[in-house]
């Protein structure tokens, strides 16, 4: 334990003046680093938090919390499934749903598409799609009109198509014909156009009636599966494994974070690196703090000697020291958690600044799903840091310490 005679000793080399000044100046860099990596980190830290939280809010608004189908992908018993699940309080809402792969063709354009047959009414309560359309109404799809609504960036993709034009669909699932499989066509008319700031839905996914797609599939009254919403998003993997104890064997159910884990997988990895990466930052500065206690040791080795002539114990010296290097990681890495928090909370507002500044964007619509700086600032990533920068400054201390607490009195004081 550090007593107040050491740590009033340990003060006042910081406030000394120094033979040269030298060791102040490695004493300023190794704060500097120190403020620089804690503040890097923690702002990094909240950017990708926000892109992950982004990213999330953007699945959830089209995905499925929990999806529930047969092994063979289809659920032909889907209304005893759905009132069985209805049970469940935990479940907040479900749908019907028919999934298909085609080509949707218009202007001699062709792009590829996934077709979802919804029921408009039960669609709007497990997604946002109909709370994002641009252009029309998700109500508009109506059983034997053929209507379809589509994203926006799949709607210029195939020649600027609105509300009203034609447009043909080409099903994955063809038809048997003398001269061999055909492709099964029908036309369908736009009465929709959504936009999720999400290209892989905006240009990839179209939604038409359960009804028509099923006659245009031909797979009478059977469904892919059912979508389910649930109370809490967050708690879907505890709710999927309860309605597998509720169903049975005979179905697959499969919850978002299933779905996309190697997203979010991959999005782990990259902030356990870009943590790794800045952290590097802290320990440079770390490796300052054992210069400038190795070059304070020998221009206090005089101080030391008097100190261990008049009694003081190795032990002691050595908690002096140790008291100059925590000094410099505390100052440091208060000062870095300051800054960096006041960035983490602001820097949705800094970048469109310095984007305006510097007239460039830094992640251009054409390139990037996300094109904002979303930050989101998670208190136990601060802590994290700030305990992390100022172990390693602990840890830096120790050699230098021990070294000075080696000091001979005899040896130090022989040329002074």
């Amino acid at each position: 334990m550090i007593r107040p005679f050491e740590l009033f000793i340990g003060l006042r080399y910081i406030r000394a003046k120094r033979r040269t000044r030298f060791i102040s100046f490695i004493t300023a860099t190794s704060v500097l680093g120190i403020i620089v990596g804690v503040w890097a980190l923690i702002s990094v830290l909240s950017v990708m938090n926000g892109f992950e939280r982004e990213l999330k809010d953007r699945i959830l608004a089209v995905a499925s919390h929990v999806r529930v189908s047969g092994h063979d992908g289809w659920l032909s018993d889907w209304r005893e499934v759905r009132s069985k699940i209805s049970e469940y309080s935990e479940v907040s809402a479900q749908a019907p749903y028919i999934l298909s792969h085609g080509m949707l063709k218009h202007s001699n354009r062709v792009n590829p598409v996934i077709v979802r047959g919804v029921e408009p009414d039960l669609e709007s309560r497990v997604s946002t799609i109909s709370e994002n359309l641009i252009e029309g109404d998700i109500s508009s799809l109506q059983e034997g009109e053929f209507g379809i609504v589509i994203g926006e960036d799949l709607a210029r993709s195939i020649g600027s198509v609105s509300v009203g034009d034609k447009v043909i669909l080409i099903s994955s699932r063809g038809k048997s014909s003398p001269v061999g499989v055909l492709p099964r066509l029908k036309r369908f008319t736009v009465v929709g156009i959504f936009n999720l700031n999400f290209y892989e839905y905006d240009s990839g996914l179209a939604l038409v009636h359960i009804k028509d797609l099923a006659k245009l599939q031909r797979v009478g009254d059977a469904v892919s599966g059912l979508r389910l919403k649930t109370a809490d998003a967050f708690q879907s993997p505890l709710i999927s494994r309860d309605l597998r104890n509720l169903l049975g064997g005979n179905f697959r159910v499969i919850d978002w974070t299933r779905e996309y884990s190697n997203l979010f997988e991959a999005l782990k990895i990259e902030r356990r690196v870009m943590f790794i990466i800045l952290f590097l930052i802290i320990t440079v500065a770390a490796f300052n703090i054992v210069s400038t206690l190795i070059m304070l040791v020998s221009d206090k080795s005089a101080d030391i000697a008097v100190l261990r002539t008049i009694g003081v114990s190795p032990r002691s010296v050595m908690a002096i020291f140790i008291v100059h290097g925590v000094v410099i990681g505390i100052v440091g890495t208060v000062i870095g958690v300051v800054i960096g928090v006041i960035t983490g909370l602001n820097i949705e507002t800094l970048i469109p600044w310095a984007e305006q500044l510097f007239g460039t964007q830094f992640f251009p619509d054409e390139i990037y799903i996300i094109t904002k700086f979303p930050a989101e600032l998670v208190w136990d990533d601060v802590i994290k840091v700030a305990i992390a920068a100022l172990l390693v400054s602990l840890v830096a201390t120790i050699y230098p310490a021990w070294r000075a607490s080696k000091v001979h009195p005899a040896e130090a004081l022989r040329y002074d």
